[in-house]
């Protein structure tokens, strides 16, 4: 059974800040609402009568930094004091966390340092060092870039961000839900991109505080799906390699912050092949003339594997970024393949 978000207060703050509620989403919402974009939420005549569902795409990946990281980053330094920024901040992402704090922290002129894999997009690395961040490119996974970034925080004493399991960092991300429902109120299932956990624990609680009968749908690759089979067991599950194209959910193990949210809180979780996604790129690619990296795609590679299963009238998909190196798009083509939906008629 899913519960509605508690609203747990205190007097100083309203909230207490070793939680996740709506109210601290709702906070979030009007903190960030000066600095982020209120990105469109979009339909497409020719995937409603793909899936038979009313479709809303909210387009995340025309956020700052092409990706809804920058919320949460932008939010968690927003929480830390004076004495803490001057201490810089650090952390390990698998590109787009990485552009959110350092855009963040180049605002606030804090110095901040990135971990990532050696396997991460050129374009990711190239754009965060673009933002003044200092990158230390180490190891073939995040897991691996995350351990190294870990060794360097104890020695200097920076502030860490992480990219899923931190609080601050999911209400950020929860505030994409309470923008989506304002733009549609009709909206009864949100389906999300999972690596860590921190995108789906903040839109799961914000959507159930706004409305306790929503469905929320999580979504991993199947090369990567340890927060799927956590989920469908009673202990957390940790992956020994990941593989996919979808290099911004390619975690190996859950949050352990956000896997108690999410069992709590997400009505399913479903995986996608590394073609479903490819399929889900060249589709919006060829419809809806824009572009999505491989985790942005999972949604909807997901709407379209599962949609027999997904009982919907209106279907919100969460387009979560779209930073992905254009060098890739030839194997993106060819996996594919005869996956590629066949449709007919305009957007």
């Amino acid at each position: 059974m899913v519960n509605v978000p508690g609203t747990i207060k205190n007097k100083e703050s309203g909230f207490i800040g070793n939680c996740l509620t709506g109210e601290k989403v709702h906070s979030a919402m009007v903190r960030l609402a000066p600095i982020v974009h209120r990105t469109p939420l979009i339909t497409s005549t020719t995937t409603n009568k793909v899936v038979g569902k009313k479709v809303y795409f909210k387009m995340e990946n025309q956020q700052k930094t092409g990706a809804f990281k920058f919320r949460g980053a932008s939010f968690k330094l927003m929480q830390l004091s004076p004495e803490e920024l001057k201490k810089g901040v650090i952390t390990a992402s698998a590109g787009n966390h990485a552009q959110g704090v350092a855009h963040a922290a180049a605002k606030l002129d804090v110095k901040a340092t990135i971990f990532m894999a050696e396997t991460t997009p050129l374009a990711k690395i190239n754009a965060t060092r673009a933002y003044g961040a200092e990158v230390v490119l180490i190891g073939k996974s995040f897991q691996e870039a995350y351990e190294a970034s870990l060794i360097k925080q104890s020695q200097n004493g920076a502030v860490y961000i992480h990219p899923f399991d931190d609080y601050d960092v999911m209400a950020g991300q929860g505030t994409i839900a309470m923008e989506m429902l304002r733009q549609e109120d009709r909206i009864d299932t949100i389906i999300v991109p999972i690596g860590g956990g921190g995108l789906i624990s903040g839109i799961a609680v914000a959507a159930k505080y706004v409305n306790r009968n929503i469905k929320i749908i999580g979504v991993q690759a199947s090369g990567a799906s340890a927060m799927y089979d956590s989920y469908h067991n009673s202990e957390l599950k940790s992956l020994d390699s990941v593989s996919t194209i979808a290099e911004g959910i390619a975690v190996k193990q859950p949050g352990k912050r956000t896997l108690p949210l999410v069992r709590e809180y997400v009505d399913d979780i479903v995986t996608v092949t590394d073609e479903d996604i490819a399929s889900a790129i060249i589709y919006m690619l060829e419809r809806n003339k824009t572009l999505m990296e491989g985790a942005g795609a999972a949604a909807l590679a997901a709407l379209f594997a599962h949609n027999d299963q997904i009982k919907s009238r209106h279907c919100g998909v969460i387009v979560s970024g779209g930073n992905m190196d254009l060098g890739v798009l030839p194997k993106i083509q060819q996996l594919a393949g005869s996956l590629q939906t066949a449709v007919v008629g305009t957007t």
